[in-house]
């Protein structure tokens, strides 16, 4: 065969499914191999993969993730991947570790662009620096702020996985992973343990990455319209210089259990009641591996015939049995060499966990032997076929998704063609159905119930687990304290000092100076615009946006939530769930659910609030949304009409069912986002929306849920009331907005049927209420079981006198990837941190998040003004910033998108020549620019902090501060 740069063709097809021609190549000299989709997307992807297995619980793939993009031979600077971030405008810029392999995935619309962030990530990945600081920094260390000070750990992915395993839900993913694999490496945490990330050594991270991080064991990806010959060359001129390696990176197939086992775990559970309803309970299958794609697929089907809607058989009868508050395990598992199947609930009784585990098999049995309802498993046939067609990703870029699709069998040994080609395997599965009106059923049998390999896992709360772990950090670090005499600790203090010398060291002009990036001629000067018609009638306002999209109607009513009370804001996003959750008059939720999933791509309701350019008012909006193909069209408006004007709130049961669902979203949100809830908190104190926000979907909208669980039974005939008048209020044309993005060709067609759906709703007038803002509070603790902090500060700027200028998008992204990010991240250990700026409301936010520390961030916070005002930067460094804010700017959009960004611009009244004007500005922007923000900044003397952190923290921060915090339990 002919090589061309180093590769030989292994073949080639044109993959429909993809809009892509695909090549597959295998490099001579190392065994590489590399997968080119040649097509005409815009948003250029690429992706460099290793198989990476773990065989501890250090966390040492994680660690070198995050590592090796911390400076390489041919950019040895400290941090080139924040260079880029700041440089570059990329439309996606990362790195992920999974279970068994490390991806560094990359994309931009800028081919120029492109080509950079490709050589910096392959420099990045094959030749790192990898000192031994970067280790300390992003793994882990030992520090003491004196000699006889005690020792502490400090690292980003240590406080990284410190709070990723305070959360119920990542601890219980954990131990199922360690129950159900034995003998391979997805027993082990790939993120890192805690206890265990202070057991690995500099010398076997090296080690792993001369092992693994080899272009024998890599794969790459490239997508997008750029030229397929020079993805060749770029990588040959790379891993030519390697000679082929044995890499032995095969995960070994796990050996099946002779009989199930149960583990039973405690978790920290701070104040939780011992036994409360907190127990979580996990059923577990191992199945077999995914080389054997027709079973993935009808496995794939029955998955989401089981347990992927509120409709499903084994969902229902979970939820239905009234043993807990919400679905634990998503069905199938398909992140691991053999697929899995995970099914259980949270929020249980500690005496009723077994009650659930012999549910779920009973259950199975019975759904076995009585078979799954035949429009279920159509509505799942059509929602998975959907999706599949559709692709889309949002913002994520189709590129990376099909590359990560394509990756998961790839590394196993199978042909990733093979994944991205699913149409003959779609064709083949329904071939199955229509064969076999059993095939469901006959899987549930043999894969789960007659699978002995079964693993149940209960989870409880233990208010002794938070105690004995920080103990047994505590003797460990004391033990190694003891072990030290006078002069090792003073060599400690000397390696902490040198590490942070360096990084507070500014890197070397000369070497920054390699980092390829843009120049501000490569940027277009004027905006892109999206055309679009609008149209009025009878009080609704229409929007149309012709965009190709590929046969698809997406469609949006907004409902005007300014004519709601504040007493029933609380029921609002409840009553939205109820649409397409509690039925409507002539169909129960499960027939309204298959008539959802066979007729449409979704329908479902959520808030959209937003201060209008103006700054002085706002919108406030419950929207439908929905999407389905062009010849179902009048199926989704029929089905939304429905619910609008028939649905049946009057169902306490259910209605109590979707309240415990929402309440278990609501409390997993707060382990997983703390900054956010932090920084909720305080905007609410400053506008309106963010006010109503909080009461609708927030923190005070949790402690609403909470309190209206235990009335649901009591007071169901006000609930019923509240949510009566809220379907009254906002079902209604007059103040109503359409949005429809599809192609213009259809447009036509849809515009009648539109007509008649409008003509059917209300036309009332109805007069708006008055929003209020939250209880002002300068400084508020969220206390849960946290091992780490969530910090926000808040502010007003226009309060201050600021005016809006474009030049605060390069402010923003420049603090956030300098001052922040060396001040919060590097320095002080946090996993991330940034600065924020609303142009509509004038708020600026500072937040952190998974850190270590609480006064010393409000601290840097503090100080970003002063940083600003003496700022000094060369015209080539402003440059670089205007870039990076770019990048921001022109966000890379799929068709719906496109039209749904359109809509909103118009409804906040930030027309085309405002945009045009900000755009200039930013591009405008000078030094002069950055230090007289530093002054705005300066200003600010009453910002509101907010933390979640731990309780016992508290009265610390309280003292060091000298402020009394208002202390809000959140569990």
């Amino acid at each position: 065969m002919t090589e061309l740069h180093g590769f030989e063709l292994v073949e080639e097809r044109n993959i429909a499914e993809v809009n892509s021609y695909a090549k597959l190549y295998k490099h001579n000299k190392t065994g590489a191999e590399l997968l080119s989709l040649e097509n005409d997307d815009e948003n250029k992807s690429f992706m460099v993969t290793f198989v990476t297995p773990p065989s501890d619980d250090t966390g040492i793939a994680h660690i070198l993730e995050h590592s090796v993009l911390a400076g390489s031979q041919k950019y040895p600077v400290k941090e080139p991947f924040v260079q880029l971030l700041k440089t570059s405008v990329n439309t996606f810029l990362n790195a992920m570790t999974s279970s068994d392999m490390t991806m560094y995935p990359v994309a931009s619309t800028n081919l120029q662009d492109f080509y950079n962030l490709v050589d910096v990530y392959m420099d990045a990945v094959f030749f790192p620096l990898i000192n031994e600081q970067t280790f300390m920094q992003e793994g882990w260390h030992l520090e003491a702020e004196s000699e006889e000070s005690p020792l502490s750990y400090k690292g980003v992915v240590f406080n990284e996985m410190k709070a990723a395993y305070s959360a119920p839900d990542s601890y219980m993913l954990y131990i199922v992973e360690r129950a159900l694999w034995t003998d391979s490496p997805y027993k082990y945490s790939s993120g890192g343990l805690p206890a265990a990330i202070p057991d690995l050594t500099y010398e076997q991270f090296k080690h792993f990455h001369e092992t693994y991080y080899h272009p024998s064991n890599a794969r790459f990806v490239f997508s997008g319209d750029d030229d397929p010959e020079t993805r060749l060359r770029l990588v040959d001129e790379i891993i030519s210089q390697f000679d082929a390696l044995d890499v032995n990176s095969e995960i070994a197939l796990q050996t099946p259990f002779s009989e199930p086992i149960t583990v039973v775990e405690g978790y920290d559970a701070g104040e939780s009641p011992q036994n409360g309803g907190s127990t979580m309970v996990s059923v577990n299958w191992l199945l077999p591996e995914q080389s054997d794609s027709d079973l993935i697929y009808d496995l794939s089907l029955l998955s989401h015939a089981l347990v992927s809607t509120s409709a499903s058989p084994l969902r229902k009868a979970l939820i239905d049995s009234g043993l807990g508050e919400g679905l634990t395990g998503s069905g199938l598992g398909t992140s691991s060499r053999q697929a899995t199947f995970s099914v259980g609930l949270k929020g249980v009784k500690e005496e009723d966990a077994e009650k659930v585990s012999a549910l779920i098999t009973e259950t199975l049995a019975k759904i076995a032997e009585e078979g799954i309802d035949k429009e279920t498993v159509k509505a799942s046939l059509n929602t998975i076929e959907f999706n599949m067609r559709e692709r889309n990703y949002g913002s994520f870029p189709r590129g990376l998704a099909n590359a990560m699709i394509a990756m998961r069998p790839w590394i196993y040994g199978g042909n990733p063609l093979d994944t991205l080609s699913f149409d003959a395997d779609f064709d083949a599965l329904k071939g199955r159905l229509a064969d076999d009106e059993e095939l469901l059923e006959g899987l549930i049998g043999k894969y789960l119930l007659d699978n002995s390999h079964r693993a149940t896992v209960i989870l409880h709360p233990d208010d002794n687990v938070g105690k004995e772990r920080d103990q047994a950090e505590r003797n460990r670090l004391d033990k190694t304290r003891d072990a030290l005499n006078a002069e090792d600790i003073q060599k400690l203090i000397e390696v902490q000092n040198e590490l942070l010398t360096l990084q507070q060291t500014p890197d070397d002009p000369e070497q920054l100076a390699k980092i390829p990036t843009l120049k501000l001629a490569d940027i277009e000067r004027d905006i892109s615009t999206t055309e679009q018609e609008i149209t009025e009638a009878d009080g609704t306002t229409i929007y149309f946006h012709n965009q190709p999209t590929g046969g698809i109607v997406y469609f949006q009513a907004g409902l005007n939530l300014r004519v709601i009370s504040e007493n029933l804001l609380p029921y609002v996003e409840l009553f939205g769930e109820a649409l397409t959750r509690m039925g409507t008059q002539s169909e129960d939720f499960v027939r309204l659910t298959q008539r959802i999933g066979s007729k449409t791509g979704g329908v479902g309701a959520g808030t959209s609030l937003s201060t209008k350019q103006d700054g002085k008012d706002f919108i406030a909006y419950l929207m439908i949304t929905g999407k389905t193909m062009q010849n179902q069209d009048a199926d989704l408006l029929s089905i939304i009409q429905d619910i609008l004007l028939t649905v049946n709130l009057d169902n306490q049961a259910r209605f109590k069912q979707i309240l415990l669902e929402r309440k278990v979203r609501a409390e997993q949100f707060v382990n997983y986002a703390g900054h956010a809830v932090a920084s909720g908190r305080v905007r609410a104190q400053l506008t309106k929306p963010a006010w109503a926000s909080d009461i609708m979907s927030g923190t005070e909208h949790l402690f609403f849920l909470r309190d209206l669980v235990d009335k649901v039974d009591s007071e169901w005939d006000s609930i019923l009331t509240s949510l009566e008048t809220v379907r009254d209020l906002l079902v209604n044309r007059n103040g109503m907005v359409i949005n429809v993005t599809t192609e213009a060709s259809h447009w036509e067609t849809f515009k009648p049927q539109l007509d008649a759906f409008l003509s059917a709703l209300p036309n009332k007038d109805n007069a708006l209420a008055q929003w209020s803002t939250a209880e002002k509070t300068s400084y508020e603790a969220l206390t849960l079981p946290a091992q780490v902090n969530f910090n926000a500060k808040v502010a007003n700027l226009y309060d201050l006198g600021y005016e809006l200028d474009g030049s605060v998008s390069v402010i923003m992204k420049h603090l956030s990837r300098e001052y922040i990010w060396q001040n919060v991240r590097v320095m002080g250990g946090a996993y991330g941190g940034n600065i924020s700026f609303s142009n509509s409301s004038g708020i600026v936010s500072y937040l952190s998040w998974r850190d270590p520390n609480i006064t010393k961030t409000l601290a840097t916070f503090d100080s970003a003004s002063d940083y600003l005002m003496n700022l000094q930067m060369s015209d080539e460094d402003v440059e670089k910033a205007i870039i990076g804010a770019m990048g921001d700017l022109d966000k890379y959009d799929l068709p719906d998108a496109k039209g749904r960004k359109a809509f909103m611009r118009h409804l906040l009244g930030y027309t085309d020549e405002m945009r045009q004007d900000y755009r200039n500005q930013v591009l405008d922007t000078t030094l002069a620019d950055f230090q007289a923000f530093g002054e705005v900044l300066a200003k600010i003397s009453d910002g509101r902090f907010a933390t979640v952190t731990s309780p016992e923290r508290v009265s610390a921060v309280e003292e060091e501060l000298g402020a009394d915090f208002k202390v809000t339990k959140l569990q």
